[in-house]
């Protein structure tokens, strides 16, 4: 399970990625792999025949230069303001659609043109990914899965369509806006799995349904799960705004750092045992 994050996120969970390959836990190789928003471009990025070494090494690269966006506090509350009213949540989740619809943004190809370019093949993977969005009209909670409910790329663009900074996205002819709409990690989407990993860079849900905790334990009491946050070097080296590119680096090298303080938390659940002279040959 990857969750949101923006652009240190998707570095961050790189680095982890990396680092805990490094020492034999290849979490690439799951039999499922979920993603949402960040995750989700994560996810089609593990899943679309790169190595994480290559994926790493992308993080490292200069910032671009470019104007920085920013999900300032005034977004925020804009966003939560539709789940503080007695509502459900899937009315709730409508109500934000029907903001993000409303906001003036960049055009739908742009936003298709950046994810394209960020992925290593357009194509949906072989192996399982899903990936999480809303349906902007009715608030309905989506998990794209391949190519008869639309493109790879159309799909990520949508769980990464923040609303009221960038537009609703068009999948197979309807709106659909981020899947950190739901919840930061969609961990309940992993019903059928017996062993969960959740990588979160954000944990913060706006409703109770949508906290990790609670959607683990949806599972069942016996599925074995790990959730894996920033720790305190990570959250310094995110920083206060999630797309600063400028910080991507030092975002993805406090991820791999981490790794290690981890790894016997993740080979828990991945296999059932770790110890610290085991790496990624003798595996």
């Amino acid at each position: 399970m990857l969750g949101v994050g923006g652009i240190t996120g998707i570095a961050w969970e790189l680095g982890l990625l990396a680092g805990l390959a490094d020492l034999g836990l290849d979490l690439s190789a799951a039999d499922v792999v979920v993603g949402t928003s960040a995750g989700s471009f994560v996810g089609a990025q593990i899943r679309g025949g790169a190595g994480l070494e290559e994926l790493y090494e992308s993080q490292l690269r200069p910032a671009s230069g470019d104007a920085t966006e920013r999900i300032g506090r005034g977004l925020l509350l804009r966003l939560a303001a539709p789940y503080l009213l007695p509502r459900d949540e899937r009315t709730a989740r409508a109500r934000v659609g029907r903001l993000a619809l409303a906001a003036s943004t960049v055009p739908e190809a742009e936003r298709r043109r950046v994810i394209a370019a960020g992925l290593p093949s357009t194509s949906w993977p072989n192996r399982p990914l899903l990936v999480a969005a809303v349906d902007a009209l009715t608030g309905d909670a989506v998990a794209f899965s391949g190519p008869q409910q639309g493109s790879l790329v159309d799909a990520v663009a949508a769980s990464c369509a923040v609303p009221l900074l960038w537009p609703p996205m068009t999948v197979n002819g309807r709106p659909y806006v981020d899947g950190g709409v739901r919840s930061p990690t969609n961990a309940d989407l992993a019903a059928g799995c017996d062993r969960v990993v959740v990588v979160a860079p954000v944990t913060i849900a706006t409703r109770r349904a949508g906290r990790i905790d609670r959607q683990l334990a949806s599972l069942g009491p016996d599925v074995r799960s790990a959730v894996v946050r920033p720790d305190d070097a990570a959250r310094r080296a995110i920083g206060h705004n999630v797309l600063d590119d400028a910080r991507r680096a030092v975002a993805a090298q406090a991820g791999r750092a981490q790794a290690a303080a981890v790894a016997s938390q993740v080979a828990a659940v991945w296999d059932g045992g770790y110890s610290t002279t085991r790496s990624a040959r003798s595996r």
